[in-house]
């Protein structure tokens, strides 16, 4: 127990300043190209935040987490009116926020499990508490799957949009956070009538969305 707290403490330190290489998903990703007897595929480019658009981390926002910025690290409202939803027997919705998902990406395997969720909050307090609201969004948004094989803004920008993660316009940002919340049933590239309706509402979400401070 001592050396598990040790080495993620560790690691979420040694994180808050170096970039994440590799995630879990992506080892488990390249795994099953592998067994399917597929050529790999592991498209990441990591970027600094200040060299992305300005408009990725409102439209992430706005699609995944609009209480980003208050709270600290769980969303008590959201995970309230989706417990209400699902009790009534409404279509489930989730209540994950941005700094849930990145411990989930960078620390943690997909799944589940009762085992899997404890180590996940965990992980988002950790987060919390040693890296500040704009390190939380860098990773998230380098680590995130973005599409078969792309993982990150840099790279689903070049390979999506054909430019740079800093190129990418606000209706692009739009579309990529519109497939997030399952990127390899949507696509960014090829949108589907669903998608692109989606992308209009983030689009209005991100009127009400405030610009992320960015320290250069």
């Amino acid at each position: 127990m001592v050396l598990f707290f040790a080495t993620s403490i560790g690691a979420v330190v040694v994180y808050r300043w170096l970039p994440v290489p590799v995630t879990p998903l992506m080892v488990i990703r390249c795994v099953q190209q592998v067994e399917k007897g597929e050529s790999l595929r592991l498209r990441h480019h990591w970027v600094p935040l200040e060299e992305m658009s300005i408009y990725m981390p409102v439209a992430v926002m706005a699609s995944e987490d609009q209480r980003f910025m208050e709270h600290h690290g769980f969303d008590y409202e959201a995970i309230e009116k989706a417990l209400e939803e699902n009790r009534k027997g409404k279509r489930q919705r989730g209540a994950s926020t941005i700094t849930q998902q990145t411990a989930k990406n960078v620390f943690l395997w997909p799944d589940h499990s009762w085992v899997r969720k404890g180590l996940e909050a965990y992980f988002t307090f950790l987060i919390e508490v040693f890296w500040s609201k704009q390190r939380i969004m860098e990773v998230y948004l380098n680590s995130i799957e973005m599409g078969d094989g792309i993982y990150g803004a840099e790279a689903v920008a070049q390979w999506h949009f054909g430019c740079t993660a800093a190129q990418l316009t606000r209706p692009q940002c739009a579309l990529i956070a519109a497939t997030l919340p399952n990127p390899l049933r949507f696509s960014s590239k090829n949108p589907s009538g669903y998608m692109l309706k989606r992308q209009t509402w983030i689009m209005r979400q991100m009127k009400y969305i405030p610009q992320m401070k960015i320290e250069k």
